[in-house]
């Protein structure tokens, strides 16, 4: 298993698969091919009906400028190996002289078809929830001290980097108003949501607001291609730092707690690539808003010193109550049902740290149980309901 810092990439959004896979394939076929005078590329399956809302032409045109690409968004029916496949042409004097088929598999990552994989610097040795567990158990550790014994030194520097361009995505999100681009009319909603301060307002409301203010902020800074973090997805980028930084502020925790919750959410984001998807043209919603809420809750427990047991019961509640959730981005665009669903995931992962608190010894499914289970659900999901913009509120919607 990889790095944590595999699941937590600095970037533009408003897609890792869409967006920021595609322009990484792209960068390194232009790198490959620096004789070549055009190119093409052509898009398939969820990239195909998605590609234009999620801006992939457009960053792949950027990949190969000043040279020209033409975008194809194929209609084919063929059988993929992957949802997100793509294959890049390259020609000189109008003949092709190279060609690659590239499959964005999430997270920003890509496999090339035919080649052999970059080499995984697999360092994690356990790679189940229930492995980790035990050792951990058996060595009286924590998680993230467990995260901190693989990784190496960098790690540490490298979280408080991420953690300064979460609070920054969010920070930034909530300065801004306006309407989002991509022709929906989405209004920005998060500073709205942050100024609504009512005389009467409970504890508990007002929790939901700011939680949902800082969510709304950065799920609106990636739709308008800002800089955030994926935390797995950028589409899920927002429930994470939303829940840390709410409780950073009430609760004044340090920047050293919260990365050490950062470390557990990482590890938790990691098991579920390893063994499932984080791809929600792969395994739809439950794949990334599903595992961001059991990132989220796993790093609350971390924050608030619970146990191991804890840490796997709120992780398991919150994916559990995700399996099924459909991918249906209203136009393609990371916003309708996106953004909301952010919010309400930040909210559902501060209950399931409440449930862990008192239900932990009751728990009867295991965190590699529902990952494997939402892997299946994902794999049985017809194709229409995994970010194809043909099912769902993206059917149905009408402006």
């Amino acid at each position: 298993m990889l790095s944590i810092k595999d699941i937590y990439k600095i970037g533009r959004g408003p897609s890792s698969s869409h967006s920021m896979g595609p322009s990484k394939a792209a960068s390194l076929f232009a790198a490959e091919t620096p004789n070549a005078d055009s190119y093409h590329a052509i898009l398939y399956g969820s990239l195909a009906k998605t590609g234009h809302g999620h801006g992939t032409d457009s960053v792949i045109r950027a990949a190969f400028a000043p040279k020209t690409c033409e975008i194809i968004f194929s209609d084919s029916d063929e059988p993929l190996p992957h949802e997100n496949t793509m294959d890049l042409i390259a020609f000189k004097n109008g003949e092709t002289i190279s060609k690659i088929r590239v499959l964005s598999i999430g997270g920003g990552d890509i496999e090339i078809v035919g080649r052999p994989s970059q080499p995984r610097d697999d360092i994690y040795p356990l790679t189940k929830f229930s492995e980790i567990s035990a050792y951990c158990k058996s060595h009286n550790m924590r998680l993230s001290t467990y995260v901190e014994s693989v990784e190496n030194s960098s790690l540490k520097e490298y979280l408080f980097g991420v953690w300064n361009t979460m609070k920054r995505s969010i920070m930034e999100g909530l300065s801004m108003t306006g309407t989002l681009p991509g022709g929906l009319g989405v209004e920005r909603k998060a500073q709205y949501l942050f100024n609504q301060v009512h005389i009467d307002e409970s504890e508990a409301t007002r929790e939901n607001r700011i939680v949902c203010a800082y969510a709304f902020a950065a799920s609106e800074q990636n739709a308008d291609n800002g800089i955030i973090v994926t935390a797995p997805t950028c589409g899920a980028c927002s429930v994470v730092p939303s829940v840390l930084l709410y409780m950073q502020e009430k609760k004044q925790f340090s920047d050293q707690d919260i990365i050490r919750a950062l470390e557990v959410a990482g590890l938790i984001g990691n098991i579920v690539k390893e063994n499932a998807s984080i791809s929600g043209a792969e395994c739809g919603c439950q794949a990334e808003i599903g595992t961001a809420c059991s990132m989220a809750s796993a790093a609350l427990c971390e924050l608030f010193g619970m146990g191991i047991d804890q840490i796997e019961y709120a992780a398991e509640v919150a994916m559990e109550h995700y399996l099924g959730l459909t991918c249906d981005p209203i136009c393609g665009l990371v916003q309708i049902p996106c953004i909301e669903r952010n919010a309400v995931a930040a909210m559902r992962a501060i209950n399931a740290l409440s449930l862990a608190n008192f239900l932990a010894g009751t728990r009867k499914i295991a965190f590699d149980e529902v990952v494997h289970t939402m892997y299946e659900t994902g794999k049985d999901m017809p194709r229409k309901y995994r970010e194809t913009a043909e099912g769902g509120l993206a059917k149905i919607y009408r402006s």
